[in-house]
């Protein structure tokens, strides 16, 4: 099996340890994985900003640089639901149907396509998971509180793998950080506040990382915390997953 390694290109820039971690847990666990060096934005911000049709560069490129592998795996839960649902190319249009069906965020590619039933890992520490609303209600990589239905989440059935770890319980775990992309430029006040009510319910029980399959959420929330002082961490679920204790 190889794996294309697809990083959105915050992660790229602010957060390259957890593009690191991705690609040192993908080969504990036997997977062959291949970072084409010439990705770059796969067009999500002018997208959700209403200029989709501008993102044709943005559509080749991708097809580009990952034409050929088993699966593309992505440390983004937002990037993968934009390409599963957006990526198109007038002149390969199947090519590009393909391709979007081969991409996969990280946590559900574990679960869902390696089966994953344990992890040598260890993080000693009370962790708060953020289930970020692309992944949650797009990918469904967890269950939503709102709908009568079993309760799971991918992510969090990992974590739990994790030697020592300890997950706490959130009043409103599946509540939206305010993040939302450009959202939070447009309407920065509501964004703001939205991301200190969630900031204060992983504060409330005690967590002392915040961890979560997007690392722009984390991002949002990371400001919060430096702005208030907190000694509280976020870190992306992939460097957990890796973690040796």
């Amino acid at each position: 099996m190889t794996v294309g390694l697809f990083i959105p290109c915050y992660v790229d820039q602010f957060y390259p340890g957890a593009a690191i971690a991705t690609l040192q847990l993908l080969e504990k666990l036997g997977v062959t994985v291949v970072y084409p060096p010439n990705q770059t934005c796969c067009g999500q911000p002018m997208a959700n900003s209403g200029f989709e049709h501008l993102t044709g560069g943005c559509n080749r490129l991708f097809i580009d640089n990952f034409s050929g592998f088993d699966y593309i795996v992505s440390p983004s839960g937002s990037c993968v639901l934009h390409i599963r649902e957006h990526l198109h190319d007038d002149k390969q249009p199947e090519l590009a149907k393909t391709i979007a069906h081969q991409v996969w965020e990280l946590t559900s590619f574990l679960t869902d396509v390696l089966k994953v039933e344990s992890l040598p890992a260890r993080f000693p520490h009370k962790v708060g998971v953020h289930q970020s609303c692309h992944g949650q209600r797009g990918l469904h990589l967890s269950s939503m509180t709102e709908l009568v239905a079993p309760n799971f989440s991918k992510p969090g059935s990992l974590l739990n793998m994790v030697k020592d770890l300890e997950l706490v319980e959130l009043d409103r775990k599946d509540e939206c950080c305010g993040f939302g992309g450009t959202f939070c430029v447009a309407e920065e006040a509501v964004s703001a506040k939205m991301g200190k009510d969630r900031v204060a319910d992983h504060l409330k029980h005690g967590a002392e990382y915040i961890t979560g399959a997007d690392m722009s959420c984390l991002m949002h929330m990371e400001g919060i915390l430096k702005r208030q002082g907190s000694k509280v961490k976020v870190l992306h679920i992939a460097e957990i997953l890796n973690s040796e204790g």
